[in-house]
């Protein structure tokens, strides 16, 4: 070959390989800039950062004691509250089993009315020496102690208790437990000797005390070799292994704000009395709309004839708490201002000196926290209008206690039904009742209005 044809020939097969060579840098330099996953959405990465403040003060919680543990738990529930219900939903499930924030989680979730993803851990919880549960869980003690206070300054609250549990046990005709009544006269060392009496008897149950002194008493104890489920919260935590339930004034503050919050209502007018009930309620509705977002605007007392004021600020919603007596006057003067077309939510007090419905329908469209059984019956149990007229101990006020004591009956039957399975709750004569993991029942009552002066059932008001 020629020299100058061999030249050409090196030329070309030079300016391939250099060809080549570019093609190969090229097909690196695409690799080497490929584009990275997306980031995690503001929003998720603010949940976990949320989750992980709360899941640093549960680990701590154990440790701490008396005010500077509420304060805790009570952060632990605003942080909890910033998360909407998927990004609650979806960090609940993502926590590994025994870590310490799942019980405060799973609350929650209870208390808005969702699922949980899997059962509570429960430490003491053993119910082993009753007979396997039915399909529905039902699976009641063998022996049934019950605590109340059948004498002393407590008994009258005690007696529509006492009968509505009588009632729910006698309408059961599957197995029931022996069942004996212990008198613990309304004060803590009566109630503390009532518990060891029946402990002494060999019951497997015990369900009471009554009185918040007397459950505090008990609950101080450092051991309580009889399961129990007190009729009343005490001043300290649940002790593991024991359950309490209680119509709360606190339960009814807590369950107002989550449904005004439900209705995009956030900034609140509060109209209050004064006793401890009422106190107690708007209290818990304040703690419970500054953990969301919202607030109190003002707290009027019941007594207020000028609501000009109020009505000139930014208000979403009236909280009602007060006798229906009393906001019978209150309703015509809300109507003459700008807080006319608010909505309005009351506590269970608003039935209290009512029953006439042409002065009652100043009250209509009102909503509050009512009883399920105050408009359909339940099993073994028929609707308070038709049970109040057999008992006297079912009427007026204190069918609500009544309706308290059936329900007792039914959670001795299906508490371990509760604690086991993640899916567990109970249609009961007060609303739908579930165990969170610290051992309280937590309780979604219906709710009803007033309608031409009448109670009336309020479909999923409280959803």
């Amino acid at each position: 070959m020629p020299n100058s044809d061999r030249r050409v020939t090196l030329r070309l097969r030079g300016i391939a390989a250099c060809a080549l060579a570019l093609l190969l840098v090229a097909g690196c330099a695409q690799v080497s800039t490929r584009p990275q996953a997306p980031a995690e959405p503001a929003a998720a990465a603010a949940a976990r950062e949320t989750v992980r403040q709360a899941r640093e003060r549960a680990a701590a919680n154990a440790g701490l004691q008396g005010a500077e543990r509420r304060a805790n738990e009570t952060e632990i529930e605003r942080l909890l509250a910033q998360l909407d219900d998927a990004a609650l939903q979806r960090e609940a499930a993502a926590l590994p089993a025994g870590d310490a924030l799942y019980r405060f989680a799973g609350r929650a979730l209870i208390r808005r009315g969702l699922p949980l993803p899997r059962p509570f851990d429960r430490a003491g919880w053993n119910f082993d020496n009753r007979p396997a549960a039915d399909r529905d869980g039902y699976r009641p003690p063998v022996k049934l102690a019950v605590l109340l206070p059948l004498s002393g300054s407590l008994s009258a609250a005690a007696a529509p208790v006492r009968d509505g549990l009588l009632a729910g046990y006698y309408g059961e005709d599957r197995r029931r437990p022996d069942i004996r009544f212990y008198d613990t006269a309304g004060t803590p060392a009566g109630a503390l000797s009532a518990y060891d009496r029946a402990a002494g008897d060999g019951v497997d149950f015990v369900l009471g005390p009554l009185g918040r002194d007397e459950v505090s008493a008990l609950f101080e104890r450092e051991r309580l070799p009889v399961p129990t489920l007190a009729l009343n919260r005490g001043t300290q935590a649940t002790p593991e292994g024991h359950a309490s339930f209680s119509l709360s004034p606190e339960d009814e503050g807590l369950a107002a704000a989550d449904t005004l919050l439900r209705r995009g209502a956030r900034n609140v007018l509060v109209i209050a009395g004064g006793d401890d009930t009422q106190r107690r309620a708007v209290a818990a509705l304040r703690e419970r709309l500054a953990a969301r977002g919202g607030s109190v605007v003002d707290v009027l007392p019941e007594g207020t004839t000028d609501f000009s004021a109020a009505a000139a600020k930014p208000v979403d919603a009236v909280f009602l708490a007060v006798r229906g007596s009393t906001a019978r006057a209150i309703v015509p003067r809300l109507a003459s201002t700008a807080l006319a077309g608010k909505p309005r939510v009351a506590t269970s007090q608003l039935l209290s000196g009512t029953g006439k419905a042409a002065e009652d329908r100043v009250l209509d469209g009102i909503a509050f926290p009512s009883e399920s059984w105050l408009t359909r019956g339940l099993r073994g149990l028929a609707n308070a209008e038709a049970t109040g007229a057999r008992l006297p101990s079912a009427r007026g006020a204190a069918g609500r206690l009544f309706a308290f004591g059936f329900d007792a009956w039914l959670l001795t039957a299906y508490l371990d039904h509760l604690g086991r399975s993640a899916e567990g709750s109970v249609d009961g004569a007060t609303g739908v009742l579930r165990l969170d993991g610290f051992g309280n029942v937590q309780r979604t009552p219906a709710w009803s209005t007033f309608s031409n002066g009448e109670p009336a059932p309020l479909a999923d008001a409280g959803r």
